[in-house]
């Protein structure tokens, strides 16, 4: 199902878009869980900031930077629920029982590092740590959010999979991400880095599955890092694992090489670095049967 780009601000609004090609040419699937902005009613009661302050912890527009999928026969899965009220990049159930007003459950996790920089599958802070939430929520809440939102979004990539292996043997998912620019304020005495390629220090996916990405990426003059701050998130632990024939790259672009941080506007660069993004995209679906197959 492919919905405009422009999403109505409602509570019917769908969790996912998928972007299919009209037949599946590559074993490949585009990921975007962070990219989300339908601010719906229902999931910003209780909150104390302005959508603005929210947007910041998206993954701005990094679904139209990936938007070619499907013309080069990948999928693309996006989010349309912002990542700061449900995280697909998490487990289910990392909550933080500060945020609650009743007693979370036994089986919730609540000792993850992520849960402990307030980063859980339902946010405490954005990204400049600024609380989000004005009064304490319901753990019903919580449950609401993970089966309205995170669980749509899951059961689909799970589909996908599948269904790829089932034709192919074998998948890649290349999970999209963007990072923000350093702090202002922090004087930078080398050059800002573009991308960072995370595979979980090589045991996500196929080592040349990696370097044909860094070698595309580096070939444009993009300084690119593996690892290092990103590795990878729930969606790279949870999927990648290259012995079931699922590959998973996760993929971190800089945001100041095509929008604007502060006001949340593309640049005049961004269709300049979406067309780079489609090379890459053509090159990982045209190769990925050398590299994996």
């Amino acid at each position: 199902m492919d919905l405009p780009a422009a999403l109505p601000i409602t509570q019917e609004t769908s969790p996912v878009r998928l972007l299919t090609p009209e037949r599946p040419l590559a074993p490949v699937i585009f990921t975007s869980a962070h990219s989300g902005r339908a601010y719906s009613a229902d999931l910003m009661s209780g909150v104390r900031l302005c959508p603005l302050s929210l947007r910041r912890s998206e993954d701005c527009f990094v679904d139209d930077l990936f938007g070619a999928a499907p013309h080069y026969g990948a999928t693309l899965l996006a989010a349309n629920f912002p990542r700061a009220l449900c995280d697909a990049n998490r487990e289910a159930w990392e909550l933080d029982p500060g945020m609650f007003s009743d007693r979370l459950p036994e089986w919730v996790n609540t000792n993850s590092s992520r849960v402990s920089a307030g980063l859980g599958t339902i946010a405490k802070v954005v990204a400049s740590g600024e609380p989000i939430y004005g009064t304490k929520l319901s753990f019903a809440e919580a449950e609401r959010r993970v089966i309205t939102y995170w669980r749509p979004f899951h059961e689909a990539l799970t589909h996908l999979i599948a269904d790829i292996r089932s034709r192919f043997g074998y998948c890649l998912l290349i999970d999209c991400h963007s990072m923000p620019s350093p702090s202002l304020g922090r004087r930078l005495t080398v050059r800002p880095v573009d991308f960072v390629l995370g595979d979980l220090h090589g045991s996500s996916c196929a080592s040349r599955v990696t370097r044909m990405a860094e070698a595309v990426l580096s070939d444009k003059g993009y300084l690119v890092r593996r690892n290092d701050p990103y590795a990878g998130g729930y969606i790279t632990r949870h999927y990648g694992r290259p012995a079931d024939d699922v590959h998973v790259l996760q993929i971190e672009i800089a945001r100041a090489l095509y929008m604007d941080e502060a006001r949340i506007e593309p640049l005049l660069e961004f269709a300049f670095v979406q067309h780079q993004m489609t090379d890459l995209i053509a090159t990982m679906t045209q190769q990925v049967h050398d590299l994996i197959g």
